[in-house]
């Protein structure tokens, strides 16, 4: 006996969920891309949702209408697994609100800001299931001057262009690998 096990692009499921999200920015066409008992956490910031009813809530009020109009999402990799995709991408956005999800309760700078973000997403029966969105807090806080980093180990828009361009400098937080060089 042969079992037969649904096949579902999980690229265009995604893709769609995203559309939803950022373009149409519809809470409802966003919900129906999810299981009935989904969850989202932005790991840094430890906002999102857990369950339908509270993730619509999340969407409505401080996600969907709370991006910038401006948000550009830059793909740069994609990994498609049997249950789940993993997203590297550039975000990139100017701060003119206050964006709940990302930097809450921070009022506009008027920066522009360009991280890397990773989401891993799960999905269940051809729908999304969960979301874990990663990215690095202290470059977002650095672009937009709220963290100094001056004698910190910490970057700000240099990570997003060194993801893009491996040729620019690497190490340059590391004083010593700095030092060593400067001795040859």
């Amino acid at each position: 006996m042969k079992i037969s096990i649904p096949r579902y692009d999980l690229a265009a499921l995604w893709d769609k969920h995203c559309e939803h999200e950022f373009n149409r920015r519809d809470v409802a066409a966003t919900m129906l891309t999810m299981v009935s008992d989904p969850y989202v956490n932005h790991i840094p910031t430890m906002i999102g949702g857990v369950g339908a009813k509270d993730l619509s809530r999340f969407y409505e009020h401080h996600f969907l209408n709370n991006n910038p109009d401006d948000t550009k999402i830059i793909p740069i990799s994609r990994v498609v697994g049997t249950d789940r995709v993993v997203d590297e991408m550039l975000f990139c956005f100017t701060h003119d609100r206050e964006i709940d999800w990302m930097l809450p309760n921070i009022s506009p700078t008027g920066k522009y800001v360009k991280i890397p973000l990773v989401a891993i997403v799960t999905f269940r029966d051809g729908k999304i299931c969960n979301e874990h969105i990663y990215w690095d807090q202290a470059s977002v806080l650095v672009q937009i001057g709220l963290l100094d980093n001056t004698n910190l180990p910490v970057a700000g828009v240099e990570t997003a262009n060194k993801l893009i361009d491996k040729n620019l400098p690497s190490n340059t937080l590391m004083k010593r690998w700095i030092e060593s060089d400067n001795k040859k």
